[in-house]
This record gives C-alpha cells, sequence and structure tokens, in this order.
C-alpha cells in the first residue's frame, strides 16, 4: 500500500514503534547494516534509523519501501502479532477493529483489518472527511485496488480523469499510476479497500 500522508496528518505512535521494531529485526536476522537496508529501500540512513527506534514518521509509501527491500509486505510490519501482549486491534466509533496506521486532524482515518500472504492482499477500512484528500505513489507494475463505498461520495483522482462512487458502488483501479481519494462532499466517505499485488 503505497501512500504519502497528507500535510497536517499524522502516523499513529504505536504503530510506528511496531514497524520499527519490526524492521530493526528483519534487517538484523538477514545481517544486514542500516546502510545496506537504507539503499536498498530508497531512503536515508538517518531516516532509517529514525524509523527503527521509532522516531520519524514515515509515509506509508516508505514504509511499503522498506518492506518490498526486506522481502515481506506492508501487512507483515504493520499488524499486531496475533496473541501478543498489548498489541490489540484498535475499535474506532463503533467500527469494525483494525490497527489504525493513518489519521489526520480532520478526523480521516484508515484502519488496516487484515491482510494474506499468498496471494497478498490487504483489507482496509477508510474514513476521509468531507474536504479530504490523500495521495498516494503509483505501486508496482500491476497493482490493483478495489474501493467499496458504505456512506458519504468517494472521488478516486486518476490521470485519465476523475471518478465518483456513490454508496453501494465499487470500482477496482490500477495502482502503478499516480492517484488519490478526495471527498468533495458534505459527509464523511468510508469505503472499504481491497489491495491486490502491491
Amino acid at each position: 500500500m503505497s501512500s504519502e500522508v497528507s500535510a497536517g496528518s499524522s502516523t499513529p505512535q504505536e504503530f510506528v514503534t511496531r514497524i520499527g521494531g519490526r524492521i530493526r529485526t528483519l534487517r538484523k536476522q538477514r545481517g544486514w547494516s542500516v546502510q545496506r537496508l537504507a539503499e536498498a529501500g530508497g531512503l536515508s540512513r538517518r531516516m532509517l534509523t529514525d524509523i527503527e527506534l521509532g522516531q520519524a514518521n514515515p509515509s506509508l509509501a516508505t514504509v511499503d519501501r522498506v518492506a518490498r527491500a526486506l522481502d515481506t509486505d506492508f501487512a507483515v510490519l504493520a499488524l499486531p502479532e496475533r496473541g501478543a501482549p498489548n498489541e490489540a486491534h484498535e475499535r474506532v466509533e463503533g467500527t469494525a477493529e483494525g490497527t489504525l496506521v493513518w489519521q489526520a486532524p480532520d478526523g480521516s482515518r484508515a484502519l488496516l483489518l487484515g491482510a494474506t500472504e499468498d496471494p497478498r492482499a490487504e483489507l482496509w477500512r477508510w474514513t476521509l472527511a468531507p474536504g479530504g484528500r490523500y495521495d498516494a505513489e503509483p505501486d508496482r507494475p500491476g497493482a490493483q485496488e478495489i474501493h467499496h463505498v458504505l456512506s458519504g461520495r468517494l472521488t478516486l483522482t486518476l490521470p485519465a480523469g476523475p471518478r465518483v462512487l456513490s454508496p453501494g458502488q465499487s470500482a477496482v483501479i490500477a495502482t502503478d499510476q499516480e492517484y488519490a481519494y478526495t471527498n468533495d462532499g458534505t459527509e464523511p466517505a468510508v469505503f472499504v479497500r481491497v489491495v491486490a499485488g502491491a
């Protein structure tokens, strides 16, 4: 799941701490230096060090690049281990349980609900506040997303032009291109998102 956070948005600290520890563990298991993983993931040594220490607020795209460099995926780094103490899923405003991965001051948020390993796929529940926007970076070739709107209106901003989805509507898009989610409506857009091949 490759996405850059918008201005004013943040990655929850519990998530930042979890992924930092897991990245460090996987790097050490491979016998890699911080410099080697930083180069493989396309980021600076300083940024990787800060991520491992839980002191950086990385974009979701950065986490995704590091996961790929470690030959794993975003969900392995992001989701709590089953049965791990103090690693419970969160419940947000009566929604399904999930791992809060991204949030913005306007109330927008992304919950990672679950994932499969083979084939790799992720299930997300997003809430995008009125006027909210989330810009994404292109994923690897062949990657796709399925969106299904539960309430509100979601606009998928694509190079070919925008696609507006109303409650009950779904769309499949290629994500190996620039794209964004926007909510031009007056109520929150709540949608389910399935990521495949990213």
